[in-house]
């Protein structure tokens, strides 16, 4: 037995796919195609967040540096200010690796279930749901060569 794929809920070998406590062997498996579920808004405003979070401190920073040069204040009061502006989009820049890193993430996992169905015994029936966009690849890969190399009678 050769396997394709193997993590703690799915596993594919050149007889079955096994998903949670169900197998279905390979054998039985009709037709095999993949859809895009529905897109989850929570990712996307998460997206959202992500990039206000990164625009803020800068945006701080220059509204900072605006306000000194329009006051008419003492040079001491002047340089106070802009460098705290300066300060401020300075500190942006380590959030802004974590936050770049979150965001980077949240693309890898993909902003839609994706689903692996198949016909067994003439009914569709859906083996796999994730939004994880690398793991579904290779389930789906992993499933292909499974298929591709299984004899069919």
């Amino acid at each position: 037995m050769i396997t394709y794929y193997n993590d703690r809920a799915v596993q594919v070998t050149s007889q079955a796919i096994r998903v949670a406590d169900r197998s279905y062997p390979l054998a039985t498996l009709s037709r095999v195609w993949h859809r895009r579920g529905e897109r989850s808004w929570g990712t996307v405003a998460g997206r959202g967040a992500i990039g206000v979070a990164l625009i803020v401190p800068l945006v701080a920073a220059g509204l900072g540096i605006a306000l000194a040069l329009r006051l008419h204040t003492t040079m001491t009061m002047t340089v106070l200010i802009v460098g705290c502006s300066v300060l401020v989009g300075l500190a942006a820049a380590p959030l802004a690796d974590f936050l770049l890193g979150r965001l980077d993430m949240s693309y890898s996992k993909g902003a839609r279930a994706l689903e692996i169905w198949a016909e067994v015994g003439g009914r569709p029936t859906l083996l796999v749901r994730t939004a994880d966009a690398l793991k579904f690849g290779q389930i789906y890969r992993a499933l292909q060569r499974a298929l591709e190399a299984a004899p069919r009678y």
